[in-house]
């Protein structure tokens, strides 16, 4: 791993952020991320490269957390990991950090294009950690290529009864929105009832929602196609060679995960150097060597060795190509809309 001494050194504020013990540990810096969503050891070699105490909570979706930070304003919490529906949201009521750049040189080694990102462009508010697509992942020797977002709500005789979709909203409204050529984040109520009705009907074709184990199905062959995220098709891949994942020609919705400084924080230096941290190159890429998710650090994705790309190609997926598709939104007062056509569907015979 890429010492974080070296990264900093060049910007000059290594000196900064190597404070007094007493001054550093006064306050104990509070990042809520998911599991497994950084280096084991992140939390420990930042304290001990910054003097700075930290503590690691988890949380399993993006709506746990948002709950626990809206009914506290944000008290308690200093970094949160978040999907940018969900910054977009903390920006809005007030609970996002408006960031200084300056106290984040390392965002230097992002892409041109993680700064052009719709739900905030310039980064004002979030810092991209990790982006990627959503489309098919299937078994190649038990079926042939999918094509559309079609081949999963209107499988054949072959593939019925062997297909797993996300259960999560958005991505489940998702598939259905694509494969009629909508928003990924249309609110209009005649499109969300055709959603619907698309989705009931697919039901019935389905083994399972899953938004966890599907690549497991796969490798086993109790699924031959999976609608998935880039990263967990990867898992897939890395067991059987014949997991495959593609993009249909209607195209993806494009998913970035972003870290937020609670405008809160009572420990904003600490918080920066956290965020700052992250950025290095080297921390970084373990994101996209271990979890096999795209980041949208230059530095890092440049660092990755071309087996790594071979075995997994949807890693190679350029950042201009991920800013051609849509991104996913804060759609407001609609997400109860959404709430409610996904409950439908779920309780649908």
């Amino acid at each position: 791993m890429i010492s974080f001494h070296s990264s900093l050194a060049a910007t000059g504020v290594v000196a900064a952020l190597l404070l007094s013990g007493s001054a550093a540990m006064a306050q104990t810096l509070t990042i809520s991320n998911w599991d497994g969503y950084m280096a084991p050891d992140a939390i420990e070699t930042f304290t001990a490269e910054t003097g700075y105490a930290a503590e690691l909570v988890l949380h399993a979706t993006n709506e746990e957390i948002m709950g626990k930070l809206i009914a506290s304003d944000g008290e308690g919490y200093d970094v949160v990991f978040v999907s940018s529906p969900f910054a977009e949201i903390l920006h809005n009521l007030g609970l996002a950090e408006t960031l200084d750049p300056a106290r984040i040189p390392n965002m230097a080694n992002l892409y041109p294009e993680a700064l052009q990102l719709a739900h905030d462009p310039g980064n004002t508010f979030s810092v991209p950690y990790a982006w990627g697509t959503t489309g098919l992942c299937f078994r190649s020797d038990l079926m042939a290529a999918p094509t559309s977002w079609n081949d999963l709500l209107k499988p054949t005789a072959d593939t019925a009864g062997k297909i797993t979709m996300l259960a999560t909203d958005r991505w489940l409204l998702g598939a259905a929105f694509l494969a009629n050529n909508m928003s990924v984040n249309d609110t209009d109520e005649a499109d969300l009832n055709t959603v619907r009705d698309a989705l009931i009907a697919a039901k019935g074709t389905l083994l399972a929602y899953d938004d966890t184990t599907f690549y497991a199905k796969l490798v086993s062959g109790e699924a031959v196609m999976a609608q998935a995220w880039d990263g967990w098709c990867n898992y897939g891949i890395g067991e059987n060679p014949a997991i495959q994942y593609v993009i249909p020609t209607e195209g993806s919705d494009l998913w970035v995960d972003t870290m937020v400084i609670m405008a809160g924080s009572e420990n904003k230096d600490a918080a920066y150097a956290f965020v700052n941290s992250v950025l290095d190159a080297g921390r970084h890429r373990w994101a996209a060597e271990n979890i096999l998710y795209k980041v949208p650090n230059q530095a890092a994705m440049e660092g990755l060795s071309p087996e790594l790309l071979a075995q997994f190609p949807n890693m190679a997926i350029t950042p201009a190509q991920l800013l051609t598709y849509e991104q996913l939104r804060d759609v407001g007062e609609a997400q109860r809309a959404y709430s409610r056509v996904v409950t439908e569907i779920m309780a649908a015979q």
